[in-house]
């Protein structure tokens, strides 16, 4: 099975990283600068709290030098995916499967959905329908990426606790050969990527999960346990994970773990921080616009007004223009 990280950063360097080890797994990373630089020369190291280990496989920056994969995972923020579209093209097959982004809602997610939603389109998340049309939702999987993970430095990918939960699904619920190969290959290499066949609710709790307690950290630079002490603060988050699992409810999705159990996790991290907040504090971009186009294309057509989400993520913006 040939698989491709397109993006070698902390997801795309934890789940590479693994599969390499597996027999019949060809791993290729799509990496740039100082990171491709030392993978190529030191291998791609993987640090996590039961293990160290450092693997060789094929880096490039050149997509054109590896040919068609069995499986594609586009491991990028979605601001730099949208950009590489036209380079995923020579990794991809008649049979290719393709992972994308799934931070907000990805351009398949109304494929093969039952129900008067079936095949809408996402005009923000997928504008002029680009994706669709170039990949078409057929060869689309789906994955919910639950892994806190940095690149502390160039070469090495960070698995920062224990939570590394990959669930994987076809659009249309089946066990199809593809994703239970895939599933078989990540299980083989340690990490815990069960077949769903509801693998929207699992990206709803992620989607949800990101949009809540995002915006609150940047907002407050509190860590995880930082904001669960705040009783405010917990009643922001109840007040817009509530908002959002409306616009789901209007779709027929379910949670797959109920809103309590969701906050008692997320709070319970401790001095874990939010994917956002580290990125401020490091000086990159912030990934707002995959959230906030997310949930406004799909508030819009399911008809729910979200007005605490928008108000934070208004102040979010601010606070990225300002930081």
């Amino acid at each position: 099975m040939k698989i491709c990280l397109y993006g070698a950063g902390s997801i795309g360097g934890i789940i590479g990283a693994h599969l390499a080890r597996v027999k019949g797994v060809e791993v290729s990373l799509i990496a740039r600068g100082a990171h491709l630089d030392a993978i190529r020369r030191n291998g791609l190291r993987l640090i996590s709290p039961h293990e160290d280990f450092t693997v060789r496989v094929n880096a490039t920056d050149d997509p054109t030098e590896l040919g068609p994969q069995d499986v594609v995972f586009i491991t990028l923020k979605t601001h730099q995916y949208l950009s590489v579209l036209d380079k995923v093209a020579p990794l991809l097959g008649p049979q290719t499967a393709l992972i994308p982004p799934t931070t907000g809602a990805p351009y398949w997610f109304f494929h093969k959905l039952a129900g008067p939603y079936e095949g809408s389109r996402l005009k923000r998340m997928d504008p002029g329908g680009k994706q669709w049309s170039t990949f078409g939702p057929e060869r689309a999987l789906g994955c919910a990426y639950w892994a806190g993970g940095v690149v502390p430095e160039p070469g090495v990918a960070h698995l920062e606790n224990e939570v590394c939960y990959l669930p994987l699904g076809e659009p249309d619920g089946s066990n199809s050969a593809r994703v239970t190969a895939l599933s078989a290959a990540m299980t083989e290499a340690g990490l815990k990527a069960p077949v769903k066949a509801d693998i929207r609710a699992e990206i709803w709790s992620k989607m949800i999960n990101s949009l809540t307690w995002n915006p609150i950290a940047v907002l407050t630079l509190a860590d995880n346990g930082g904001i669960g002490r705040s009783a405010g603060a917990l009643g922001i988050a109840r007040r817009m994970m509530t908002e959002a699992e409306a616009v789901a409810a209007k779709f027929g999705a379910t949670m797959a773990t109920p809103m309590e159990k969701r906050i008692e996790f997320t709070v319970g991290l401790g001095d874990h921080k939010m994917s956002m907040l580290t990125d401020l504090q490091s000086g990159k971009p912030l990934e707002i616009d995959a959230l906030a186009d997310s949930i406004a294309d799909l508030s819009e057509l399911a008809g729910v007004a979200t007005p605490t989400i928008d108000m934070m993520l208004a102040l979010l913006k601010l606070r990225a223009v300002r930081a």
